[in-house]
């Protein structure tokens, strides 16, 4: 029997990379949806499968899953975009069909990183974190610190504060944490949590090359420190499926947890050659069908580039003027 399966934010690497992973099932028959006409992943499916849908952000998006839902007969919605996710985690009873994302309380959890440090603090090593208010500001810190917001994704707004002379000019605002620096090398580990609240995979990837937050090149390594660490961080947090859980070593040499993004990552297509076909398994999981207890993976390395998807300018055009 085929399921019907809508996948959100395709104009995106991780919407791209959860497309192509899930059209090589036989058992599945894949939509793909993007607020722009322009967005690459609509042209790996068929004209009948593209959808236009309403930005994240706007009111009538979720209207708009819901209405394709019904219309297309719709079994399993995968969003890929930060933004939609707590919007539809909130209506998830109303959708017509099972969400593949989290609940809504593990995404307020992990979408506040003051949250998220509370939570994993006493189960894995978190870097010293305060808000940056007064009371956080007087305490004793060893220089250079990170500021950063609350919330957000892509490393926007993060930045070093050299002496406590430059954090002391910082503007004061409960939207933003002080963190301790963390000097050693930076982490993802791709992370698929069971509904028993355990792994099924954690996958560490080096981030070898960097472009406006997205690994452009990178590695999957075995460490079983920094497997254990993320299993722990997304397990207090309360996360069932893909997650993207950031880890950078302490001056100790232990991995200590940066953030946590509750969805699946650009750099899926690595994770995904490594063994672990974390969408595929995550449709299977939010479906309530049998996944394996743990799926280990192998050590490889990946470069990123450009790929052109030529299609008829018509069918671009069809798409613009839709979400118009």
């Amino acid at each position: 029997m085929t399921t019907r399966v809508l996948v959100t934010g395709v104009g995106g690497p991780a919407g791209v990379a959860v497309l192509r992973s899930l059209l090589r099932r036989d058992d599945l028959e894949v939509f793909a949806a993007d607020m722009d006409g322009w967005a690459s992943g609509l042209y790996l499916v068929d004209a009948d499968h593209r959808r236009i849908v309403p930005p994240g952000r706007r009111e009538d998006f979720v209207d708009a899953i819901i209405a394709i839902v019904a219309s297309d007969g719709i079994g399993l919605v995968v969003s890929t975009v930060d933004v939609e996710l707590v919007p539809l985690s909130a209506r998830r009873e109303e959708l017509g069909a099972p969400l593949a994302a989290p609940s809504q309380a593990a995404l307020t959890t992990c979408l506040d990183k003051w949250q998220l440090a509370q939570a994993c603090a006493p189960h894995a090593r978190v870097p010293r974190t305060a808000l940056l208010d007064e009371a956080g500001i007087a305490l004793d810190w060893v220089f250079p610190v990170i500021v950063k917001p609350r919330s957000g994704a892509g490393s926007r707004g993060v930045h070093l504060v050299e002496d406590r002379a430059a954090l002391q000019a910082e503007r004061l605002d409960d939207g933003w944490i002080i963190q301790e620096h963390l000097p050693g090398d930076e982490f993802s580990v791709d992370t698929l949590m069971g509904r028993d609240g355990t792994a099924i995979a954690a996958v560490p990837r080096l981030r070898a090359r960097v472009d406006s937050g997205v690994a452009i090149a990178g590695r999957t390594v075995h460490r079983d420190e920094l497997e254990r660490t993320a299993e722990a961080c997304a397990a207090a947090s309360g996360l069932v499926g893909v997650c993207n859980v950031q880890l950078r070593y302490d001056s100790h040499g232990v991995p200590a947890l940066l953030e946590i993004n509750p969805r699946f990552p650009g750099s899926m297509p690595l994770t995904v050659a490594a063994g672990v076909d974390m969408p595929s398994l995550a449709v299977d999981l939010a479906l309530d069908r049998p996944v394996p207890d743990r799926v280990d993976f192998v050590e490889i390395a990946n470069v990123r580039y450009l790929e052109d998807v030529f299609v008829p300018v018509d069918q671009v055009l069809d798409g613009v003027e839709a979400q118009r």
